[in-house]
């Protein structure tokens, strides 16, 4: 929407004049100077006249600019917010790297400039003083958190992958939940572990964890093999275990509702050390930037935004 000055700045345009304009005296028999007229409706017709506005639909207020000549209003592209472009060229950075497990020193060096830039950029400074912000679900999208590594190593044995990795935060409650989805072959299972979380400054929280559930494994009653798998670098036909797997499959069909039908596998977590901090030094509506022990970086993209797809 057009602010209130620059709105009337379009609205304040002279008025015209419609009474036909009076000759200026005729002196010697040479006529002088007309000293101006008023512009007629046809001649601002073909002027060309610019109208600037700032929307509101982001926090970054995006310009709009559109440019009217000869009564047709062309708009111009304007250029993206370098928070946008940051944003953007840091999720892109990620391609290939398995939410970093993969990502090379060049890739990491690339990633933590632009994570840098963006911290520097950082729209929310008290991220504990907007928890409605923080709440709902987070897709983690890299880490250099060694901790998580052997986790997403699991997803490049044969025929296991890990399919999600997620926060989700409810800061009408204090608690955090973390999720790891895998999927296999013949069924898919997730472990969770549910946490509590006080604030301890303006972007820091303290994470005390409670319990750790192993979901209910779900089986299909399908079960698709790829003809191949790779395995240490070699690929690994399966076309000859195609018999076994079947009479796999013919168990697993068996089974299946007996399983799914078993409450998921609780552990209590009592242990007075099973805690740990979270800096966050990003937060938007998207995207989130966490620090944690020994300096880990966490970047999580929350879960319906474009970015998921970039």
């Amino acid at each position: 929407m057009a602010s209130l000055s620059h709105l009337n700045k379009v609205l304040c345009v002279p008025l015209l004049n419609s009474s036909a304009s009076v000759s200026p005296p005729r002196s010697l028999g040479i006529w002088t100077k007309p000293v101006g007229r008023p512009r007629m409706a046809a001649e601002f017709a073909t002027s060309a006249w610019r109208v600037r506005a700032v929307t509101s639909d982001d926090e970054w207020g995006t310009e709009k600019e559109e440019v009217y000549g000869g009564g047709v209003a062309v708009e111009e592209k304007v250029a993206e917010p370098e928070t946008e472009r940051l944003k953007k060229a840091l999720v892109g950075s990620f391609y290939g790297t398995n939410r970093g497990l993969k990502a090379t020193s060049e890739t990491r060096a690339e990633i933590v400039e632009l994570i840098t830039q963006l911290e520097a950029k950082n729209p929310t400074p008290a991220p504990t003083d907007a928890l409605t912000l923080l709440n709902g679900k987070w897709i983690l999208a890299y880490t250099s958190f060694a901790g998580l590594f052997p986790l997403l190593s699991s997803g490049t044995l044969p025929l296991v992958k890990v399919e999600e990795i997620s926060q989700t935060i409810d800061s009408e409650n204090f608690t955090v939940q973390n999720s790891v989805q895998f999927a296999g072959p013949l069924a898919s299972t997730s472990i969770i572990t549910n946490a509590k979380f006080d604030v301890r400054s303006p972007k820091r929280v303290q994470i005390k964890f409670e319990e750790g559930i192993i979901g209910t494994p779900q089986l299909t009653d399908s079960l698709e093999i790829p003809e191949n798998v790779e395995f240490l670098g070699q690929k690994i036909d399966l076309t000859p275990f195609k018999g076994i797997f079947t009479s796999i499959q013919d168990t697993a069909s068996s089974v299946v509702k007996t399983i799914s039908s078993r409450p998921p596998l609780k552990i209590p977590i009592s242990n007075s050390n099973a805690q740990s901090w979270l800096l966050t030094t990003y937060l938007d509506q998207e995207l989130r930037i966490s620090r944690g022990d020994g300096g880990s970086v966490f970047v999580l993209i929350k879960e319906g935004s474009s970015l998921l797809t970039t």
